[in-house]
């Protein structure tokens, strides 16, 4: 395959809500570009961008897929993303790859949660958008409608370059507004009104030039050539939004939308300016597409190939990059060796020599590389912080079956999260338990959907277990001996603890005050470890013991039959008798939660979050939405991601870290207590 130069590509992210059809729409842009021999459905299960086996089962897309289609010597890269909101990490580490997003709108659902979550993230990066407004051969679909609602909600900068002719079943081709393509079978009144929209499509255009915008208000015609050269630039500087139209499965509009990308989508070498640092000096710098200077690459995307193994997706910033050849990993501070340079369309890869600035290519076996890392000529070093941070907001517990899944769980999740930024592996350090952490229920269930396909391990699915304490509420003074005699040498030690509680956090204090020698030096760090040993199981639940300090102040001793064990096992008496004295409490951890929802939900957020026991710290105005900063039980927050989800309609989200442990209120401890109680049982 060929290398295409950075004026002849151009990057186009696919961006919507769940279901708006943007996978249709590219399967069908390839196949008009003549790229595949046949149109790939979603429903058939032969797409060629959502190829995963639980893609094509569930029929939705959960990654980003890398497709490519040429036309008049252009290359046009698709990055096909996923429009659930659990895939949200896909969609964000997509965007900066590319020059521009065309937002797929559904004709008949219209603007929704996922299509605004979208437009928002390409917002933050500032990308150039156009909308195709899709399914509008579906019962109930309403372009001329679903326009002015665009308009309502993204600005009147948005307007239609195209117009559907006929509707529904009567939907039979487009019209361009920009070159009047399709207007000589309109009847006067489609011709009328398909003027009313051009003059306004003409109107937005002529008001991002002040040259033009003088001679369109001084009643002068604008060229062709004067309207298509605003357009361009209008579009660039996101001064216009393009509404295009079609029926993909049809192919209507879709030759007509891959000709607009190439003639007004910006190119690879007119856009590209990625802001980066210098990693010697930390210097900012502004990188520009530029096959001309020094290599410098970003990965977007890893994958895990069952055949070539762990493949990088990177876009080139600058440089050419050639096969085969080594350069420099900034984040890691390692040389990494390019093998095989690939291009993907979808899980197809397709060998080349080189690939020069502004294109999107692929790699296999980078030992070092995760996505994020930036790639760049040893002898200039640059950083382009893409890396994508975002909280989990849903857990789930996993246990292996059986000793084999046991055995390769560690490395299957392993590689798992290199693929997927989105998840999280952890192990609670007081429960013990394996936490998988990620977006949403469907993604965490997807996730071991694929531990099972694609690693043979097989797991126990729960609940993480909310790692609750105990601590005391009074002083209290402990006297314990330990005797024991079965012939021979015996067991003896005598100690007198003193139990005192501490503030929140203090953890716990051992002090020493013996005096005269009563317990001789080298026992005291054996009644330490006895009572350290001791704090691992409360005393009426079963909780780590926290927040106390233990004083041992008297004790004695026998000179043959004391021994390190005999003070531990005294210690460890003297501990748990003295916690029952000491008014023992359960302990809970809060959580600093913020969440942000738009403000009709307000009062109902507010309820729940009462209803869970939280406490509203503060509330603050954020763009559109409100933003409310609260304190909650960790118990009150396993199920949140799902529940707040439900509540604001999907476009709620929220975040939250740990804060510090509280005491448990009477009647919900007896709760957690019985509980705990009855597990402990059942274990025995």
């Amino acid at each position: 395959m060929e290398r295409y130069a950075e004026n002849m590509i151009r990057n186009v992210v696919f961006v919507s809500h769940s279901g708006a059809g943007k996978t249709t729409l590219v399967d069908s842009m390839l196949f008009a570009a003549g790229q595949v021999t046949r149109q790939g459905s979603v429903d058939s299960g032969n797409s060629i961008s959502d190829y995963d086996p639980i893609e094509i089962a569930r029929k939705i897309s959960i990654n980003t897929s890398l497709l490519h289609c040429i036309s008049g010597g252009t290359k046009i890269n698709m990055l096909d993303t996923p429009g659930y909101a659990d895939f949200i990490v896909e969609l964000r580490n997509a965007v900066p790859a590319a020059e521009a997003g065309i937002v797929v709108i559904s004709g008949v659902d219209g603007i929704e949660v996922g299509t605004q979550r979208a437009w928002g993230i390409l917002d933050a990066n500032s990308l150039p958008r156009a909308i195709f407004i899709n399914k509008l051969d579906k019962d109930n679909s309403d372009f001329y409608g679903i326009v002015d609602t665009i308009r309502a909600v993204f600005g009147d900068r948005c307007t239609p370059v195209f117009l559907p002719i006929g509707s529904i079943s009567s939907f039979k081709g487009i019209i361009s507004l920009l070159s009047k393509s399709g207007w000589s079978g309109l009847s006067a009144e489609q011709q009328a009104e398909a003027g009313k929209y051009r003059e306004k499509l003409v109107e937005i255009i002529a008001e991002s030039d002040d040259a033009l915008v003088e001679k369109y208000l001084g009643g002068e015609e604008l060229s062709d050539a004067e309207i298509d050269n605003a357009f361009k630039t209008a579009l660039k500087q996101q001064q216009i939004v393009p509404i295009f139209c079609g029926n993909p499965l049809a192919q209507l509009g879709i030759k007509e939308l891959i000709s607009a990308i190439i003639a007004y989508f910006p190119a690879a070498a007119s856009t590209t300016q990625v802001d980066a640092f210098d990693a010697r000096t930390k210097e900012k710098k502004t990188v520009i597409a530029d096959s001309s200077r020094p290599f410098s690459a970003f990965v977007f995307k890893t994958i895990s190939d069952p055949y070539v193994g762990q493949l990088s997706l990177f876009r080139v910033v600058s440089g050419v990059l050639n096969s085969n050849t080594e350069f420099f990993n900034v984040e890691q501070d390692t040389a990494e060796r390019f093998g095989q340079i690939y291009i993907m369309q979808g899980k197809e890869q397709l060998s080349v020599e080189s690939v020069c600035a502004g294109d999107i290519a692929a790699v296999a076996k980078l030992k070092n590389t995760h996505t994020g890392d930036s790639l760049t000529d040893a002898k200039h070093p640059l950083l382009f912080n893409k890396k994508v941070f975002m909280e989990p907001a849903i857990s789930f517990s996993l246990k292996p079956k059986t000793r084999q899944d046991e055995e390769k769980i560690s490395q299957s999740l392993a590689k798992m999260t290199t693929e997927d930024q989105g998840l999280r592996v952890s192990r609670d350090s007081q429960t013990k338990e394996l936490i998988l952490s990620g977006m949403g229920d469907m993604h965490l269930e997807i996730a071991i959907e694929r531990l099972k396909q694609r690693y043979h391990v097989e797991v126990e699915v729960g609940m993480p277990k909310v790692p609750y304490k105990e601590t005391i509420k009074k002083s209290t003074k402990i006297h314990q001996k330990y005797k024991k005699q079965s012939g021979g040498r015996g067991q003896y030690a005598d100690v007198w603890l003193e139990l005192h509680p501490l503030a929140r956090g203090q953890e716990f204090v051992f002090l020493d005050k013996v005096v005269g020698g009563v317990v001789p030096r080298q026992y005291i760090p054996s009644v330490e470890k006895g009572v350290r040993k001791a704090l691992g199981g409360g005393a009426i639940a079963g909780y780590p013991l926290v927040d106390l300090s233990v004083t041992i102040f008297d004790g004695s001793y026998h000179e043959v039959d004391s021994s390190d064990m005999a003070f531990q096992i005294a210690a460890g008496m003297a501990l748990r008798k003295g916690v029952v004295e000491a008014s023992p409490i359960l302990l809970e951890p809060l959580m600093d939660v913020e969440i942000v929802i738009p403000d009709e939900y307000m009062g109902a957020i507010n309820g729940d979050l009462s209803s869970r026991r939280g406490r509203v710290q503060g509330m603050e105005l954020s763009g559109k939405y409100e933003k409310i900063k609260a304190q909650v039980p960790l118990s009150e927050m396993l199920r949140y991601a799902t529940e707040l989800r439900s509540m604001t309609q999907g476009r709620g989200s929220y975040s939250m870290t740990f804060s510090h442990y509280e005491e448990v209120p009477g009647r919900i401890a007896e709760k957690i207590i019985a509980q705990a109680k009855f597990e402990h049982e059942h274990e025995e």
